[in-house]
């Protein structure tokens, strides 16, 4: 199934936002031509000015001989053009996402750092336009949807189009690329934003060269001593209670559902043996569609719907319509959100990365067997993950990749309470061994806070600070998350 392969780790948060439309120069020196060019939204919502260029790189890093791949960069130039502050450059999540696409969609999030700072771009080796690994796993939502011999055999498919080549899209290739396209441009030194996945490059890239690194954000942090996926079950269970608790202390959210915990209940009982035939409207193009509904469904749906507060505030709602038998609003708004995040990965280099990095480090020794079976997700991906590794080559792996981080960088955690994929417990182990870093917790948010109230200015502030340690985050005092919808039109006037 689509949605169990391909949505480990996926960066969320999306909205519509303006960019800056001052056309970059790349610094004297550099080595990287780049020309001029616009970076259009995923959803050809907005364009944005920038130039852009491409730098060949060595397919296989360890052979002399190797061909190459090309790496797409984007720059977007400060407005200040008399700024000397360092270069901010942004890692996307997934693993799979476009760094570009990344930025089109969220432009405006920058705004305020793009003042005095250059927005550097680089899509990683595998994803958006630098050789993007792209495999096909069918969109099923039938009870058999986590049918582990159809994932094999859609993986095999897969690696044969694609060739043994996609062993060399790792981390710990991509973060030479990455170090290669700094000195290219010609930066001495750049700032890092890595969001999700690309915290895990960011964190990379800190041990590395961390003489090269000025300061860094990290959203959505995973925790490098930690494979990712085994805890993601108990992680997600987290949040969704947070999300019911956070309704039930709300007045109108309880008023309007006092039932939710036990609706939510009796949905999970009913569509674990039981499936149902449904037929609504396909949110994307309106033509009629048949489906089932069935355990596979529901689970998607509650951890999509988990993964950001805007989504989270319709989640009683259609929790309450499906337990009365209209199981329509919650399909359509899960099928609306998987196809937009299986359009935005490239689930071949996802593949690579996490059978190299993440599934050899699963221990049954680590997994808490009786908790995960009681979680709504229960093994599912942890399942699927695992067949698609027998198959998948694994790429090399730098030996420390899961060590403790120690630096001295300045360092932004950003983290959502109820994250569903990197909960604040995750950067709360990363700054353990940071010797100057800031943690912010957002109240009821879910996974990443780029786009999140006076985050984006805070995050101006700690990259243009002398001590951004010591930035005022008093602005986040006043933050609420999004009201919950207390009727299937919205929340309470």
């Amino acid at each position: 199934m689509r949605i169990v392969v391909k949505a480990l780790v996926v960066f969320g948060s999306w909205v519509c936002a303006t960019g800056s439309s001052a056309a970059a120069q790349p610094p004297a020196g550099a080595a990287l031509s780049l020309v001029e060019c616009r970076l259009e939204h995923p959803l050809r919502l907005a364009s944005h000015a920038a130039r852009c260029g491409v730098l060949a790189v060595p397919l296989d890093r360890s052979d002399q001989k190797s061909p190459t791949i090309g790496l797409k960069v984007a720059v977007v130039a400060a407005l200040n053009r008399r700024s000397t502050a360092a270069p901010l450059f942004l890692l996307a999540g997934g693993p799979g996402q476009s760094a570009i696409d990344l930025y089109a969609s969220l432009a405006g999030a920058f705004a305020h750092i793009n003042r005095n700072h250059d927005i550097v771009m680089v899509d990683q080796r595998g994803t958006g336009k630098s050789s993007a690994l792209r495999c096909e796993y069918a969109d099923d939502w039938s009870e058999t949807g986590n049918d582990l011999a159809s994932i094999r055999q859609a993986t095999r498919d897969c690696l044969s189009k694609l060739g043994p080549g996609v062993r060399n899209y790792t981390s710990s290739i991509a973060v030479r690329d990455l170090d290669e396209v700094r000195r290219a441009l010609g930066y001495s030194q750049i700032d890092l934003y890595g969001a999700s996945y690309g915290t895990r490059m960011a964190e990379l890239y800190m041990r590395r060269y961390p003489e090269a690194v000025r300061a860094v954000i990290l959203d959505g942090v995973t925790d490098p001593e930690r494979p990712i996926g085994p805890d993601t079950p108990l992680d997600g269970e987290r949040a969704l209670r947070l999300i019911v608790a956070r309704c039930e202390e709300t007045s109108d959210c309880a008023k309007a559902y006092p039932d939710l915990p036990h609706e939510l209940a009796s949905l999970r009982a009913r569509f674990g043996p039981a499936h149902l035939p449904l037929d609504l409207d396909d949110p994307s193009s309106g033509l009629p569609s048949s489906l089932q509904f069935s355990r596979i469904l529901l689970n998607s749906s509650l951890r999509f719907m988990s993964y950001n507060a805007n989504q989270a505030a319709l989640l009683p709602t259609l929790i309450h319509e499906a337990a009365d038998g209209r199981l329509a609003p919650l399909a359509a708004q899960t099928l609306m959100m998987a196809g937009q995040i299986g359009d935005q990965l490239a689930s071949g280099m996802q593949n690579t990365v996490v059978c190299s990095e993440d599934v050899p480090f699963f221990s049954n020794a680590d997994l808490d067997r009786a908790r995960v079976a009681d979680t709504y997700q229960g093994f599912d991906q942890l399942e699927a993950l695992q067949a698609i590794c027998e198959i998948w080559p694994h790429g090399p792996v730098d030996a420390d990749l899961h060590a403790q981080l120690h630096s001295d960088i300045p360092t932004l955690l950003l983290s959502g309470e109820a994250d569903p994929v990197t909960p604040p417990a995750a950067a709360e182990r990363v700054a353990r061994s940071l010797t100057r870093h800031r943690h912010l917790v957002l109240a009821g948010e879910g996974h990443g806070q780029l786009a999140t109230a006076c985050v984006p200015r805070l995050m101006a502030q700690f990259l243009d600070a002398e001590q951004p340690e010591r930035i005022d985050t008093a602005c986040l005092a006043q933050h609420l998350p999004p009201p919950f919808f207390v009727r299937p039109s919205g929340p309470s006037p």
